[in-house]
């Protein structure tokens, strides 16, 4: 009568289904005890703790000859010390810096940190992506960007541009279109120089921005308009 509880090699359909029941219940009352931040804001101890619990839930629920209040039990210990270590964060500071991750600054003033970017493992093309998704696909008009401890990237704008926008001056600016990416760590990408101007042009506009040659750029994109953004890099030798 309670083999979906004990197991049973010939556990019956029924009997899987009241499992996936339990667990799902079990799972539900676990998240809330928890609270939303494991749900919301996933960092690398959020990240483990819904794997090994997956894991230990999970497997009941494949194998009808296992036990059920074992995983159970193995998954209640492991979200009490998930609790616990998310309290000790909350009230310790030091603790803190153990557990979750700093945040990385690696766009300050402007200035892409290359040295931060590689830290973090980020290249410049996930860099990028992530910047338009927040709506900043012009790297001119960044101030800070700051990589959180839950993944995710930040941005802020330049005090210019977080204050009236041309629809307010009732101005129809010329549209800025998508940035292309002319120089990407101190290398030439030919096929985008190919539609916005030469060699020559390239030289200029790098020397506009304070750069003796290529090589010194990390990153130089030019939109529709003609505007172009460029941070250097460090130049070994």
């Amino acid at each position: 009568m309670f083999d979906f509880w004990t197991g049973a090699e010939d556990l019956p359909v029924y009997g899987f289904l009241i499992r996936a029941l339990i667990v799902y219940v079990y799972i539900f009352i676990l998240v809330k005890i928890l609270g939303q931040r494991s749900m919301v804001a996933i960092n690398p101890i959020d990240f483990i703790f819904g794997v090994i619990i997956g894991d230990v839930v999970g497997e009941p629920l494949s194998s009808g000859d296992m036990p059920l209040g074992g995983p159970l039990a193995a998954a209640a210990l492991i979200g009490g010390l998930h609790l616990g270590l998310s309290y000790l964060a909350l009230k310790t500071p030091r603790f803190r810096r153990v557990i979750e991750e700093e945040p990385i600054i690696i766009i300050e003033k402007g200035k892409i940190l290359v040295e931060e970017l590689r830290k973090a493992k980020i290249t410049l093309e996930s860099l990028l992506m992530d910047l338009r998704l927040k709506d900043a696909a012009d790297l001119a008009e960044i101030d800070f960007a700051v990589l959180e401890a839950n993944g995710q990237i930040s941005v802020i704008k330049k005090t210019k541009y977080d204050s009236v926008s041309p629809a307010d001056m009732g101005q129809n600016p010329k549209s800025k279109g998508y940035p292309s990416v002319l120089i990407e760590d101190g290398h030439i990408i030919e096929a985008n120089l190919k539609k916005y101007g030469t060699i020559q042009w390239l030289d200029e506009q790098v020397r506009k921005h304070g750069f003796r040659n290529v090589r010194e750029v990390f990153v130089l994109t030019v939109d529709e308009t003609g505007n172009t953004y460029a941070s250097g890099r460090e130049v070994k030798g």
